[in-house]
C-alpha cells in the first residue's frame, strides 16, 4: 500500500453537489480514488484546514444566512462542532490563524471582512467584528462596489491581509481587543480586480492573481509595518487569446521556486519560475486543465502533484509535477466530482 493523502473539495450546491466531498491521493501510485460525500452542507464553496490539521472550516449558508462552520477532523472523517451565521449573503473565503483562535471570512457581495473567535474549550465559534469597505472601480459590471475576495494572516501572524477585487486594493489589518484595525493599504492598477494572494516562504514577498486583468503581481512585503509595494506584473494568458478570461487561484511551491495560477476561459494553469535574486517571475508554460472553468487547484503536501477543480465540467484532474522544472504532466482525469470550487489538503 502506498502513502495516501486525504483531500477535500468545497463545492457549489446549485445542481448536483450535496456538500463537502473528500478524496484519497495515492502518492506512490499517482492516482485519486474514493471520492465521497463527507458531510451535507449548503454552499460550502471554500474550505480550509487549521495548521495543526485538527479543524476544518467552511463557509456555508444556513436558514438563508451566510456564515462559517467548524469541524473537528479525525481518521474517521470529521465531526461538526460549531457554526454561526452573520450576513444575509454567503461568503467566499475563510482562514484561521496558527493558534486556532481567530477566523477571518471574506464576504464578496457585501464587500466586508468578518472576524470570528473560536473558543477552543467550548469549541464554539462566535462573530466578533466586521469591517465594510467603500468605493468602486472602473469596471462597471464587476466593480460597482467593494468585493472582498480573500483574507488571511501574514506568515508571522501579526497582520491580516485582505484583497478587495471591487476597489483594486490590498488592505492590511491588525487585531486589537477583538476588533479589526486598518494598518495600511496598497492601491493597484484600476480595473485589475485582485482576487487571491500567496506569500513566498521568505515572508518578504507575495504574489497576487488579478481576476479582471489576467495578471500575477509580484509584491515586496515589509513584515514590520505590514506594507506592500508592487514590483512586477506578468500576464497569465497568451497575447493572442482574446476570449473572456477570469483568473481564479494562485499557489506557490513549498520551496518557493515556482508559482502557479489558474485561468478560467483559457482553462489552463500557468507556471512561473521565481527568480532567486529578486523574486520576480519568469514564464515557464501553460497547461490545459482538461475541463472548463478551473475555479481552484492545489499542490499536494509532497509537492509531487497538483489537483485542479473544473467547476463547469464537474471534474477534478490530477497532474504530476517536476520539482526541478515546475512543469506539469497530466496523470489522471477528468475525474467526476460535482461542482468543485475549492481543493484543500
Amino acid at each position: 500500500m502506498g502513502e495516501k493523502i486525504k483531500g477535500y473539495i468545497g463545492t457549489y450546491t446549485k445542481r448536483k453537489s450535496e456538500g463537502i466531498y473528500s478524496f484519497e491521493l495515492d502518492v506512490n501510485a499517482g492516482n485519486i480514488h474514493n471520492i465521497k460525500l463527507e458531510t451535507e452542507l449548503d454552499r460550502p464553496t471554500y474550505v480550509t484546514l487549521s495548521k495543526d490539521k485538527s479543524y476544518l472550516l467552511s463557509v456555508m449558508k444556513q436558514d438563508g444566512y451566510g456564515g462559517v462552520a467548524v469541524f473537528r477532523t479525525s481518521n474517521n472523517g470529521f465531526l461538526p462542532i460549531s457554526s454561526t451565521t452573520y450576513s444575509e449573503i454567503s461568503s467566499c473565503h475563510v482562514s484561521i490563524d496558527n493558534s486556532n483562535d481567530y477566523v477571518v471570512v471574506s464576504n464578496y457581495h457585501e464587500g466586508a471582512v468578518e472576524l470570528y473567535k473560536l473558543d477552543q474549550e467550548t469549541e464554539k465559534i462566535n462573530f466578533v467584528d466586521v469591517k465594510r469597505h467603500e468605493g468602486a472601480g472602473p469596471n462597471k459590471e464587476r466593480q460597482e462596489g467593494p468585493h472582498v475576495h480573500f483574507a488571511d494572516f501574514t506568515p508571522d501572524q501579526r497582520f491580516i491581509v485582505v484583497v478587495d477585487l471591487g476597489i483594486d486594493q490590498i488592505i492590511t489589518y491588525k487585531i486589537h481587543n477583538d476588533t479589526l484595525q486598518q494598518v495600511t493599504a496598497l492601491d493597484l492598477d484600476p480595473g485589475s480586480g485582485p482576487r487571491h494572494l500567496v506569500f513566498h516562504p521568505n515572508e518578504n514577498l507575495a504574489y497576487v492573481v488579478t481576476e479582471l486583468s489576467s495578471e500575477v503581481l509580484t509584491l515586496q512585503f515589509n513584515p514590520e509595518n505590514g506594507e506592500f509595494v508592487q514590483v512586477q506584473r506578468v500576464p497569465t494568458i497568451p497575447k493572442e487569446f482574446s476570449d473572456n478570461n477570469q483568473c481564479s487561484a494562485i499557489r506557490i511551491s513549498e520551496d518557493g521556486k515556482f508559482v502557479y495560477a489558474a485561468n478560467r476561459g483559457h482553462d489552463s494553469i500557468v507556471v512561473y519560475r521565481v527568480n532567486e535574486k529578486d523574486g520576480t517571475l519568469e514564464f515557464v508554460e501553460w497547461v490545459s486543465t482538461g475541463g472548463e472553468w478551473p475555479r481552484d487547484f492545489n499542490l499536494d503536501p509532497t509537492g509531487q502533484y497538483l489537483v485542479a477543480a473544473n467547476q463547469e465540467t464537474d471534474s477534478i484532474v490530477l497532474f504530476s509535477r517536476d520539482k526541478h522544472t515546475g512543469k506539469l504532466s497530466l496523470k489522471q482525469g477528468p475525474i467526476a466530482a460535482p461542482e468543485p470550487i475549492c481543493v484543500m489538503f
